[in-house]
């Protein structure tokens, strides 16, 4: 962790659907330069926490506060399941949503390059694979130069190879400088790539820190087994709140 301003300030976040409580009180800190992971059981609250971030709906209570540099796209995020204008190619997908954010096609040539589909520019997006849909998502993610980018699952249903393919993107848009927020449910893949973890539960953050910490917080030799002590407890069932 530096010793500067975080970029991205979560403070007591709380949503409710209805009388269901889904987060409680979430405060997150952010920095750029370094990959923070979100982890927890299902119906813990990540999806709403990270709509929450990016501002796809308002909190009950709380803030989300950026304080980096003035840029027309403070956030960049990819959605768990990416979804692109059907019958165009790689390269008119994301020249059209260049267009919208004010960029170049010099731009969407770096983005492509930068997650390694150059030479897919040309092809549809109805043609794609699973693993190549997040990179084109994470390129339009990247577009403009976000100085925070949000990954949802990035790596949710994809071949072992896809997945590390997908982390090193992530470590290498951190390595650049980019703030880069995650969620997801491979927990090998986070312990090697991420700086920072958060463990939610129930809609509050259980344990916070760099994996190695949380390691030796709970006594575990692996993040996995600190996810178990930490979420599910001695009696191996876990409390949500409702939000799937």
């Amino acid at each position: 962790m530096t010793d500067e301003t975080p970029i991205l300030r979560i403070s007591d976040l709380e949503h409710a659907y209805g009388s269901i409580d889904v987060l409680d009180g979430v405060s997150l800190d952010i920095d750029a330069g370094e990959v923070t992971a979100i982890i927890g059981p299902n119906g813990s609250g990540k999806t709403t926490l990270i709509r929450g971030i990016v501002g796809l709906h308002e909190p009950t209570s709380g803030t989300v506060e950026y304080t980096g540099p003035e840029t027309t796209r403070p956030i960049g995020y990819l959605q768990q399941r990416p979804a692109f204008r059907p019958g165009e190619t790689v390269e008119q997908t994301l020249s059209f949503y260049a267009s919208l954010v004010g960029e170049t096609d010099a731009d969407v040539a770096d983005r492509l390059e930068q997650v390694g589909l150059s030479a897919a520019s040309d092809r549809d997006v109805d043609a794609l694979s699973g693993g190549m849909t997040r990179l084109v998502g994470i390129a339009q993610a990247t577009i403009g130069s976000p100085p925070v980018v949000v990954l949802d699952e990035p790596a949710s249903g994809l071949d072992p190879g896809m997945s590390v393919r997908i982390f090193e993107v992530a470590a290498e848009l951190a390595d650049a400088g980019t703030a880069v927020l995650l969620t997801s449910h491979d927990l090998s893949l986070v312990e090697r790539t991420a700086d920072h973890v958060a463990l939610l539960d129930a809609g509050e953050i259980a344990e916070s820190g760099p994996p190695e910490a949380i390691r030796e917080t709970v006594g575990a030799d692996s993040l996995l087994s600190a996810f178990e002590d930490a979420i599910t407890g001695d009696a191996g069932t876990v409390t949500v709140r409702g939000e799937p």
